[in-house]
């Protein structure tokens, strides 16, 4: 069975199916929504979830980034580093995604909506529009549009009520967030 699913409609944000993405902890590769297979400098499996820091080549803009996989709060909390005078204003990019963890390969669901997180300053939800017209297209359910809302709102509040900071408001969840080298 195939499936149409309009890319726009006017006056509507791009529509995508959800966007999937694999972690493969003993080839050591993260394969991207586009199905573009990327080596990993490292991958690290704690308790609470997955950490992967890889190197993001040949991108103009983005050099590194460093992303944990959180599957009890349906997260993905990133940090990237940036090539000189590309810097961006904010701290962390959160997806909202089921995460789907597995002995060799995780796989992560993307719902659509993104957090920008400046630390002390403000979270900012991003994407509202594509989940919206995702739903209504019937691309996504109405169960995951649900989920995805409720752990933005979820995530939204945590990080707000410990002054805008992601690692304060996941370490009082009892989630310590440990990062790689600095870029």
């Amino acid at each position: 069975m195939t499936v149409h699913v309009p890319t726009q409609v006017r006056g509507e944000a791009h529509v995508h199916p959800p966007k999937v993405e694999l972690f493969d902890l003993k080839a050591m590769t993260n394969t991207d929504p586009k199905r573009q297979v990327r080596t990993v400098d490292e991958y690290r499996l704690t308790e609470h979830g997955l950490y992967m820091s890889r190197a993001v080549v040949g991108h103009p803009q983005l050099s590194h980034f460093e992303s944990w996989l959180l599957p009890t709060h349906g997260l993905r909390v990133t940090k990237q580093s940036w090539h000189a005078g590309h810097e961006r204003d904010y701290d962390f990019y959160v997806d909202i995604v089921h995460v789907q963890p597995d002995e060799q390969v995780w796989r992560t669901v993307d719902l659509y909506l993104d957090l920008l997180v400046r630390t002390g300053r403000e979270v900012e939800v991003l994407d509202t529009d594509e989940l919206m017209t995702a739903v209504r297209l019937g691309v996504l359910g109405a169960h995951d549009a649900q989920v995805a809302l409720e752990g933005t709102y979820r995530a939204v509040a945590g990080i707000a009520a410990h002054g805008y900071d992601i690692q304060r408001w996941l370490a009082a969840e009892g989630v310590d967030l440990t990062w790689g080298i600095s870029r």
